[in-house]
């Protein structure tokens, strides 16, 4: 019996994802997958998953959902033309992404930024925030 992930038109899904460019490298994929920020036909999956033509990948990126059908599964990573023709992103996927292009991108202005460097205390209020302490 052969291995379901080895065998034509299928590909482990951390592969698949770093093949079809929707994250920068196989670590990253396959710690989004076991973060839980990856789904399969709405189940939540391990890296090793087979991914065939059909399937429906869901993918938390940042604060946004990302929604695509598997189309193809290619060989190898390849340029970004030929990623693009093995998935579809679902219409709901694509206004949720224009809609928060539009919400970030309010008249063209850059975020707002402090007038300057923050103090030894807003310092440690931002290690605080982010973790670091």
């Amino acid at each position: 019996m052969s291995d379901p992930a080895t065998s034509p038109g299928t590909a482990r899904l951390d592969r698949w994802l770093f093949a079809v460019r929707l994250v920068g490298s196989r670590t990253l994929a396959s710690q989004a997958v076991n973060g839980g920020r990856v789904h399969v036909n709405g189940e939540r999956v391990r890296p090793a998953r087979a991914v065939r033509a059909g399937d429906l990948v869901s993918l938390q990126r940042g604060g946004l959902a990302f929604e695509c059908t598997v189309r193809a599964v290619p060989e190898r990573r390849g340029p970004a033309a030929a990623a693009r023709v093995c998935y579809e992103e679902t219409p709901a996927s694509a206004a949720l992404r224009a809609a928060h292009a539009a919400r970030m991108k309010v008249a063209g202005a850059p975020p707002p930024r402090p007038p300057g460097r923050p103090d030894k205390q807003a310092r440690r209020h931002l290690q605080r925030l982010k973790g670091r302490i």
